[in-house]
């Protein structure tokens, strides 16, 4: 029943059509007998016949042999994103991709040449060559002299393409990664480290010598005790300042990403300044000069360290520049022109191999003229650490024998 039920859906159009034929014939005064006899015939027919089976396709089928995949697009679609130089090198060695900041950092190299044509150190050769015949990755620490200091830490691993392409293929990917600003700190820490060290240990020492000389020798004489504590406390001083400018330099790198939102007028920063310095100015015989604008001149920042910046900057040009007797303070407030702060001093100028040098921290052109009047070594760092966080700019111009200038420049 369920293959008549089967075959009669399938027929279904066939069948219908028969039974129009016949209803006509009917109609049309045939013999309905006879009719009816013809129509069960033909239903029969078309319910018991079988479809057609398809014709088997006898069309010789052509093989084609599929290209091979080239991964090579695909990993250099990913390279071009890294910021660091990579090169992808076959198991020659020959160079087959380079990422454009390989070709910023070392040039162009043509593809399929042999990667010596631009890494010359046997190091690096070695290290790729190891990694090609144990298909294990390494890594090393490279320094490139010129055209500039620079520290690399190079990685090489082989590229796991199994399942994408013939075993056969093996890519290597040979990637810079720089940490040469990261050495520079670290370096820098360390001196950092030994100047404080230095710079404590001889107030330290002289204290030590001191006291041990005041409980023995000097036990009984009056006068030299009173002369060896008035040492002991300009060493005690000085390491205080010394002290305090350190904190004032870790409080500063804090912060230094916050740039300063309050508005500071300089005219009246300014003027406090001058009027606090001017006991020292006249103890050293040097006079301040203010040449100021009318009106107010405004810029953002933090008036305590602004504050901190100009005393500084006055200081410097009334201890070192006292031979001229004169240090004239110029507040510049032009139209569309930047604000600046010019603190010019007629003195014996600064060599210009020191310029440059000026704002690391202990630097100093004479360490003994720097001592004698009192000095940490780390003034202008703290300037630079300020302006620095006030997004400002400080220039320093010098001469030998006419005195130097530091303009601030916000």
């Amino acid at each position: 029943m369920a293959a008549l039920a089967l075959s009669m859906r399938r027929e279904r159009p066939l069948l219908l059509l028969l039974s129009l034929l016949a209803l006509i014939a009917i109609v049309a005064g045939l013999d309905w007998p006879g009719v009816l006899v013809g129509w069960l015939l033909l239903v029969f027919v078309a319910i018991a016949r079988r479809p057609a089976e398809p014709a088997a396709d006898t069309t010789p089928q052509l093989e084609v042999d599929q290209p091979l995949f080239d991964p090579l697009p695909f990993i250099g679609a990913t390279l071009e994103t890294l910021d660091m130089p990579v090169f992808v090198v076959g198991e020659d060695v020959t160079v087959l991709y380079q990422n454009n900041a390989a070709e910023r950092s070392f040039g162009a190299l043509p593809l399929g040449s042999h990667l010596s044509a631009r890494l010359r150190s046997p190091g690096i050769l070695d290290m790729v060559r190891e990694t090609i015949a144990t298909n294990e990755p390494n890594q090393m620490e490279h320094s490139e002299r010129l055209p500039s200091e620079r520290v690399f830490i190079l990685r090489v691993a082989p590229v796991d393409l199994s399942g994408v392409v013939p075993p056969s293929t093996k890519l290597y990917v040979l990637s810079f990664r720089d940490v040469s600003e990261l050495r520079r700190i670290d370096r820098m820490r360390s001196d950092f480290v030994a100047n404080a060290s230095h710079e404590l240990r001889t107030p330290l020492a002289s204290l030590r010598g001191f006291i041990e000389t005041m409980q023995g020798p000097a036990r009984s004489d009056p006068a030299a005790r009173e002369r060896f504590l008035g040492i002991m406390f300009d060493q005690a001083t000085r390491m205080s300042r010394l002290v305090d400018d350190l904190l004032s330099l870790s409080r500063l790198e804090l912060k230094a990403h916050i740039a300063p939102d309050q508005s500071v007028d300089l005219k009246p920063l300014i003027a406090h300044v001058r009027d606090a310095l001017v006991p020292l100015a006249d103890e050293l015989g040097v006079e301040i000069r203010l040449h100021l604008p009318e009106g107010k001149v405004e810029v953002l920042g933090d008036r305590d360290e602004l504050v901190q910046v100009f005393e500084n900057l006055i200081e410097n040009a009334c201890k070192y520049g006292q031979e001229g007797e004169l240090v004239e303070v110029f507040l510049k407030n032009g139209t569309a022109q930047p604000v600046e702060v010019s603190i010019v001093d007629k003195g014996p100028g600064i060599p210009a191999e020191h310029v440059p040098r000026l704002t690391e921290r202990f630097y100093r052109v004479s360490v003994a003229d720097s001592r004698s009047k009192k000095g940490t070594g780390l003034g202008l760092a703290i300037v630079k650490h300020i302006l620095t966080r006030h997004r400002a700019r400080l220039i320093v111009k010098s001469e030998i024998g006419k005195g130097t200038e530091f303009t601030v420049r916000f």
